[in-house]
């Protein structure tokens, strides 16, 4: 950990790290990789979360941030412009690739009974221990900042459900960076090329898939190979693997037909050779097949930093279309594959600063304009989306799709204490190489996860 100095840090690491232009991935590899947890009363295995009392506050007093690289030139911004606030800025990991390092320093501060940073940029698992107090006696880490913090205007300015990873316990702990909406990538340039209709159905994109593989052997709608790609594809069925219904009881049920037609669906595409079992991300494939994607459905990042800058597909061929829906769905269920949060220590001396602090990061055209990634609070997401950095590599503008699909990420895939990458990447990916298909590979992906959710402290039902 570093003071006022630029730490390494990558989030979405796993998914980027074989890349040549890892440098430019960087920017995206610090999402957090992330679920969203449905909002619950109750209490968790820490127990629950105690009334909040703020501590003796201090007008004035300086405040400490800890900070990723990526956001670290944010932070700066802020202090450069607010001249006037005392500002402490350190770099960190930011929860890189599963790191526990931020708890394990709550938990000695705790012990100790100082120490605690003032602000701090972390990922959604982040919110599922500092939510509830460490030990018995302790304070929640992170301060609800729907107590009389940040006004309720600001918070219901957000993408729907994109704060839903932040609450537990009837309160908002945390202020969503960005998000990672899962959208469909199309080559236009090939689609009109070949005459072919961007699918707006599930079954549309199946029947394009097979056409394709008949048509043009070689050329892919899809992959299944990255550590992340459960996120897009089941999260997007709405399949419960990781739901929960109270902050201590998981629901896995990879029999429910939201899991098994989306098996099936990708079993037809992987037989037919239109979907992948090699990463998009994975040693390679950008020489080797990045040309031939035809369609990806992935987060927003993947027009940037997938086709732009890992498969160097030239400008105006790229475009967006919104969520896909299943039979009877009047309305699209998408997933998400990063965003970071920013929390507020409940041991702040300077709430006001720190709650201005983070407010600022997460709302501001000033920051969020020309931020990497789209930002989870509407009115920036404009402001965004106006930034021709954002839109003048598209073939068409991908503002309607991007507004779409950010509400209408599924909150029923929940941020839990574990990451959901672990047993897909241990258990379904091997599966996947050895020729096994994944309706057959259901059974073992759900017993990986019970088994993981089990081992930290969950109850686990598969109703």
């Amino acid at each position: 950990m570093t003071s006022s100095r630029v730490s390494t840090t990558g989030r979405r690491g796993r998914a980027v790290r074989a890349l040549a232009a890892g440098a430019a991935l960087a920017a995206v590899a610090a999402l957090a990789g992330c679920a969203s947890a449905d909002p619950s009363t109750g209490s968790d295995h820490q127990g629950s979360a105690s009334r909040f009392t703020p501590a003796p506050q201090k007008d004035g007093s300086e405040i400490t941030v800890w900070t990723d690289s990526t956001r670290l030139p944010s932070v700066q911004a802020y202090q450069k412009s607010h001249r006037d606030v005392k500002m402490k800025i350190v770099t960190y990991d930011g929860g890189a690739d599963g790191s526990t390092y931020l708890q394990t320093k709550v938990q000695l501060f705790d012990r100790t009974g100082k120490g605690w940073p003032d602000v701090v940029f972390g990922t959604p698992t982040d919110v599922t221990w500092a939510s509830s107090p460490t030990k018995p006696g302790a304070a929640a880490f992170a301060a609800p900042l729907d107590d009389k913090l940040v006004p309720r205007s600001t918070l219901d300015g957000f993408a729907k459900g994109s704060l839903t990873p932040c609450q537990f316990h009837e309160h908002t702990y945390c202020l969503r960076n960005d998000i990672a909406q899962v959208v469909l990538w199309y080559d236009k340039s090939l689609m009109d090329k070949w005459g072919y209709q961007v699918p707006t159905t599930w079954a549309g994109y199946e029947a394009l898939g097979l056409k394709v593989a008949r048509e043009h052997p070689g050329h892919l709608v899809g992959s299944v190979g990255d550590t992340n790609s459960h996120e897009s594809y089941f999260w997007s069925s709405r399949c419960p693997a990781f739901h929960l219904t109270t902050p201590d009881t998981l629901r896995v049920d990879l029999k429910d037909p939201a899991c098994t037609r989306m098996a099936t669906l990708l079993d037809k595409l992987i037989s037919a050779r239109a979907v992948t079992t090699q990463g998009f991300f994975s040693q390679g494939f950008a020489k080797s097949s990045g040309s031939k994607v035809l369609i990806a459905y992935g987060p927003s990042w993947y027009g940037q930093y997938l086709f732009k800058a890992a498969f160097h597909t030239p400008a105006k061929r790229i475009a967006a279309a919104p969520p896909l829906k299943w039979p009877g769905e009047t309305t699209a269920s998408t997933g998400n594959v990063g965003g970071g949060v920013w929390m507020v220590s409940s041991h702040s001396a300077n709430l006001k600063a720190s709650t201005d602090l983070v407010t600022w990061l997460t709302t501001s055209d000033a920051n969020q304009a020309t931020a990497p990634t789209y930002p989870a609070y509407a009115p920036a997401a404009n402001a965004w989306l106006a930034d021709p950095a954002h839109r003048g590599y598209f073939a068409d503008d991908v503002s309607g799709p991007f507004r779409q699909a950010a509400d209408e990420v599924w909150t029923g895939w929940s941020n839990t204490r574990f990451s959901d990458a672990t047993s897909w990447s241990s258990v379904v990916l091997p599966a996947l190489t050895a020729g096994k298909t994944l309706t057959a590979t259901l059974p073992e992906w759900q017993k990986a996860i019970s088994d993981q959710a089990r081992a930290n402290g969950y109850q686990v039902t598969d109703r």
